[in-house]
Formats: C-alpha cells, structure tokens, sequence
C-alpha cells in the first residue's frame, strides 16, 4: 500500500477562489490492514488521506506538511503512540494539531488519562466503528479548515487595506473588491450549518460579531447577543455554566478553549452546542480577541446516547440470557422432585405445606427467570394472530381486579377490527403489569385508560396507549424505567423487572415502546405493534392433564445437565417407556446411527461440544426420517427464529404431566406403532 491515499486534486492553502479547500489527515499504524480500514471509513470525508507505519516515518512527513488531525495507534513496535505524541507536541509547528489515538489494547483508564495527557483530543477503540470515527474526524477537520479560511480572509482583508493607504488611485477599485469579497464571505457563512463568532478575551466575554447562520441555531437575532453582553451566558444550562466560564477564562493563557453545553434556544428547547475558538492578536493599537465557531451537536450526541444505551441493554441482554440457562435447569429439577416427592407423601400436613412452600418459591423464581428472557428478547414466544380489541375486551375483568376499586378502568377501544400477531398470554402479562404500575402510581385512586387505535396515515401499525392520572415521573426516572431492576417503589415492594418484561416483549413482537410523563400529571405508555395481515385464530390452551399419561415407545433423552438428566429418565421409566439417554450430540448420534431404533427424541437445546440440539434433531431427521423430536430449553438464544416452527419445544422448568402430555401428543401424531414396527 502506498503511503498515501490517492489524491483527486493539490490542496489549495491560498485565495478565496470556488474551489472546496481540502485537509491531510495522517494515519499512523504499523497494521496495514487497520491504516487501509481508518483510510476506507474516511474517504469520504473528501479530504487527503496520509498513512504512515511507524512514529518515525510520521514525524518525518510532519517535518514537510502541516495537518489537520493526526490518528496515532498507540500500540506499535519502536516508538510507540505515546512516545510519538509527546515529539509531535514538542515542535511548535505542530503543537496544536489534534491527536486522536486508536487503540485495541489500552482500554484500562490509565491509558486513556495517559492518552489525554500526552496531547490526545479524543480515544477511539478498535474494532472502530467507521461513523463514529468518520463524526469525529468531520468536526477537527471542519474546525482546521474554518480557522484556515478565517485566517485567509483575515490576512487577505489587511492586504486590502494595505493597498488602500499605499495606493490611493485604487482606492476605489480596492473598496470593490473588499465588498464583494465581504458578500463572498456573507454567503459562505449564511450556508454553513456553524454559527462563527467572535468576543472580547476578558468577562463577561461579549460578543463582538456573529455569523447570520444564528438566527437558525437559536431563534435569536444577532443583535440580542451583542447589545446585551451577559445574554449568551444566561441561557447556558445552569450545570454547564462553570465549565464554559472556566474554558473561556483559559482560552488566554492556551491559546484557544473547547467545550460543549447545553443553551436554552427561543422555543424552549435545551439544545447541545459545540463552541470552540482561538486566541488572536488585535490590530495595531487593539486588544485580542477569541475567534470561533459553534455547531449544533444535539443529534449526534442523541444518537451516541442512542447506541450507547442499546449496547447496555443488548450486554444486559446476553447476561440474562446465559443465567437463564443454569437457572431453569435448577428449576426442573427442583420442580420435578417436589413433584416426585408430592405424589409418595400423602396424609403427612406438614410435609405437604412444607413442598408447597418449595414449590411456591422456585415457580416464583420461574416466573423472574421468565422476565429477564422477555427483557433480552430471549424467550420463546407462540404468537398467534388476535383480534387485540377482543383480547382486551376478554382479559378486563382481571386487569379490574388488579387495580383495585379505587381505580377506574377504561377501555376506548378502536371500532374497526385489529389484527396482530403476538403471543397473547405475553401480551396479557404486559397490560398486567403496566395497571399494576399504574395502581401503585395512584395510592389515593384514579383513572386508568386503555385506548387502542390504527396509527393515522399508516397501515402497518396500531398503538395501544395506557393513560394513568399518578404521580408521573422526573425525565431521569422516565429514561430508565425500562431497564431491569430499576424500580422506584420501596425495598422489597418490586422486582424492577415488571416493565423490562413489557419492553422486551414488546421489541420481540416487532414493535416500540416508549412513554410520557411528568411529575404531577400521570404517565403514558405507548405500545406500538406491527399490523398483520392474517385472520385472527381462536386461542385453544392445551390442558394439562393431572395425571400423566403412559406409554410403551422407546425414547432417547439427551441432556448434558446430570441432574436434569436423572430427573427425566426417572420419569419417563416409571411413564412405561424404554429410556436411552445420552449427554451430548456426539452420544446420541452414535446411538441413532446403531440398530436400537427409537420412536422419539427428546434433546436439550443448548448443550457443550459446538452442537446445539437443534443441530442435532436436523441429523437425526437424516438419519431417521420417521423420528419424532421434541425438543426443551430454559434459555433458546437468538436461533429460536429458525427453528421455532420445525420442532416443537417444551421451555424449562417442565413438570411431568405436562411433559408425559406432549410426548404422548407427538407419538400419537406420529404413529409410532407402525414406525416401531419397522425399525424392529
């Protein structure tokens, strides 16, 4: 690769001609492949691109060109990053450039204060991520070109006037050309989305001039901030006021500041702004002055905050998902030998209070199990296409029982028909759990709404609105109010899991929710869902019988958890059946591939060895095309999308007869007496 990225034209250093100025950009990292990545996520930036392989070979090409930002990897052989930046920021002419480091291995907070104290502006991690990085780039590289253009019109202003004292004869043509170079000037600015600015180098910083791009930043006229010195600072958020002071304050001693806050704009509205500007020296007989620029910054640090907050959830997520697994497999196992227990101990009262006390618990801790799925959008769902208004209709009773007398229910239900396809017992527990929220909400009574309604001009999607008239809630409390375990009731009055179960149940059924609130009005939920285009089926709850029913079949059980394993053998032995068991994919393959033939499999789904169980029912269908597959889980990941409706499935924690029910179910569908017959 060669040392620099390919050209398209010469940088262009002087004049106020037409054509776009263009930046370098220096690329330090040994690894070509990193350097050719940074190149790929900034070609589009338009600008000149540099790569060097080592600090050695950066410092040499700093000696011949000047930059407008510097990405240095920290870790390379030879000189590293930091032995780099501190060289770079040792020559004069180089000393204010930004240095951005990209690292994949320094990410303790040592390293990053030691990045920003040897000169870096800004710490990228590798793998980097080409928007963040392209975002980062555009602001250094906007602000080195809008110094370099103000510094150009400056210079080009004092050789203007220059020429007028020496040249009185061009008088005239000299005050010309200043003009339409000044409305040059005006219209540059007018289209820019960045307000430039100067002020006064001592407090209250006034502003002495301001582009016309700042009507459209804040709602204001320029005039409002030059004739009254303090409005500017009025309006800073009160929490941001000490640090743009104290960066104003330094700007004199460091040559310039940055910072960033929030300012409250004419309509009401706080919105993020970027400020940063230079020291320069006055004319003759004048006092310095800052000179700098202000952007708009609210979009892009909502969308970082954004993305931040979907990799927290998505970590959350992961973790829930892998606890869920271990966690279930104690649970049937618990659930099942209370069960055992429960049917070789009659007439004994208290041993029968002491298992319903058992039993009691570890449903509860089922039910937390299941919530934290619903919140990583990890549980295995049986959507159906309801009528949603209909299933509201049906489950108000109890949602009226649950919010007590003091509460009014009502339902303004859409008069047309809604169709959706969702897992409506999911559905019922997120309306459950958002009137129970709202019955706490309203300690002294009150009103709940439940409105549905097909979103206007849109044919893809209705809304479920649940109104309350509580307490409502601050915007901090609102912003984290889906996230598991954040509760604002008293300790031991909430899990904090109730409404992470609603959002992720919710995202996994292809929708969005979000909600409204303010302390002293009530709060608003909005749940939107996806239109289906399907009839509406009636719910048929398979019953689960209260004995379990027999059989003769043979059955090859896998599972890798020893305990589950024992439990289910146990079971199905005292069941009738003839039971193999094995504990991995690798065992029960051997098995199917031997002459014992078997009428069903019955598979964990997450196992160890790099074959899941579904993986297996697929090989075992090859192997034994008549084989019926049952398969069982108490955490399925994100693969149940693909094969959710080619095998059954039963979620763990089960319990016998419900077991022993669907096991019957599929050798019946089956036939496995003429497919028995065969394989003898």
């Amino acid at each position: 690769m060669s040392d620099s990225v390919p050209k398209a034209e010469p940088l262009i250093s002087e004049g106020l001609g037409d054509a776009e100025p263009r930046a370098r950009i220096l690329i330090v990292d040994d690894d070509e492949r990193n350097a050719f990545a940074a190149s790929q996520a900034l070609e589009s930036l338009g600008q000149e691109l540099v790569v060097a392989r080592s600090g050695e070979e950066a410092l040499r090409k700093l000696l011949v060109d000047d930059y407008a930002v510097i990405l240095l990897d920290l870790h390379m052989p030879g000189m590293d990053g930091y032995e780099t930046a501190e060289l770079i920021r040792r020559r004069r002419r180089n000393r204010d450039t930004p240095i951005v480091f990209l690292t994949a291995v320094f990410r303790e907070e040592s390293h990053i204060f030691k990045a920003y104290s040897a000169g870096a502006v800004d710490v990228v991690f590798k793998p980097v991520d080409p928007f963040i990085l392209r975002s980062k780039v555009q602001v250094l590289v906007d602000l080195h070109l809008k110094t370099q253009e103000i510094e150009r019109q400056s210079e080009h202003r004092r050789r203007l006037l220059e020429e007028n004292a020496l040249i009185h004869a061009e008088k005239l043509a000299a005050e010309r050309a200043l003009r339409r170079t000044e409305e040059r000037q005006e219209a540059i600015l007018r289209s820019l989305p960045i307000v430039f600015h100067s002020r006064t180098l001592e407090p209250p910083f006034a502003p002495l001039f301001l582009s016309a791009g700042v009507d459209a930043l804040t709602g204001f006229t320029a005039s409002h901030f030059i004739d009254e010195a303090g409005f500017g600072l009025s309006r800073i958020h009160p929490d941001d006021v000490a640090g743009v002071i104290d960066g104003l304050t330094s700007a004199a001693k460091l040559g310039g500041y940055s910072c960033e806050y929030r300012w409250l704009c004419a309509d009401g509205v706080y919105r993020a702004f970027l400020d940063q500007g230079l020291v320069t020296p006055g004319a003759e007989g004048q006092t310095a002055e800052i000179i700098g620029a202000m952007m708009d910054v609210t979009d892009r640090r909502t969308l970082e905050q954004e993305l931040g907050q979907a990799r927290k959830m998505e970590a959350v997520g992961q973790l829930t998902g892998g606890v869920a697994h271990d966690f279930n497999n104690l649970l049937t196992v618990i659930l099942g030998n209370v069960e055992s227990i429960e049917r070789r101990v009659t007439g004994d009262e208290r041993v029968t209070r002491q298992l319903a006390a058992v039993r009691h618990a570890a449903e509860r801790g089922g039910a937390l199990t299941q919530q934290l799925l619903a919140f990583s959008r990890r549980q295995h769902l049986n959507p159906v296409t309801v009528e949603l208004n209909g299933l509201i209709e049906a489950f108000s009773p109890l949602l009226r029982q649950a919010v007590s007398e003091a509460v009014t229910l009502v339902l303004d239900l859409a008069a047309e028909p809604l169709h959706v396809h969702l897992d409506a017992a999911q559905f019922e527990g997120a309306l459950l759990n958002l009137a129970v929220n709202a019955r706490d909400a309203m300690a002294g009574g009150g009103a709940l709404t439940i409105t549905t309604t097909r979103l206007a001009g849109s044919e893809d999607w209705i809304q479920v609105t649940v109104r309350d008239t509580g307490a409502g809630m601050d915007a901090d409390t609102a912003a984290r109010i889906f996230e598991p375990f954040f509760t604002t009731k008293d300790v031991g009055k909430g899990s904090g899991l109730g409404l992470s179960q609603v959002y992720g149940f919710v995202r996994q059924s292809g929708g969005e929710v979000s909600v409204d609130s303010k302390p002293g009005v009530g709060a608003v939920f909005d749940l939107r869902l996806p239109i289906s285009s399907q009839s509406p089926v009636a719910r048929s709850p398979f019953p689960t019988p209260v004995e379990a029913p027999r059989g003769t079949e043979r059955l090859l059980v896998v599972e890798d958890d020893p305990a589950v394993l024992a439990l289910t053998s146990d079971w199905l032995q005292e069941l009738g059946y003839a039971v193999t068991t094995a504990t991995n994919a690798d065992a029960a393959l051997r098995h199917l591939r031997g002459r014992k033939s078997f009428d069903l499999l019955f598979s964990d789904v997450v196992m160890p060895g790099g074959m899941s169980g579904f993986d297996l029912a697929r090989k075992a269908r090859n192997l034994r095309p008549d084989l019926g597959v049952l398969l069982t889980s108490g955490y399925v990941g994100d693969e149940t999308a693909v094969w959710e409706n080619e095998f059954p499935l039963i979620d763990k924690p089960f319990e016998r007869p419900a077991l022993a029910a669907k096991i019957r179910a599929l050798l019946e569908t089956s036939a496995p007496v003429e497919r028995s017959a065969a394989g003898k």
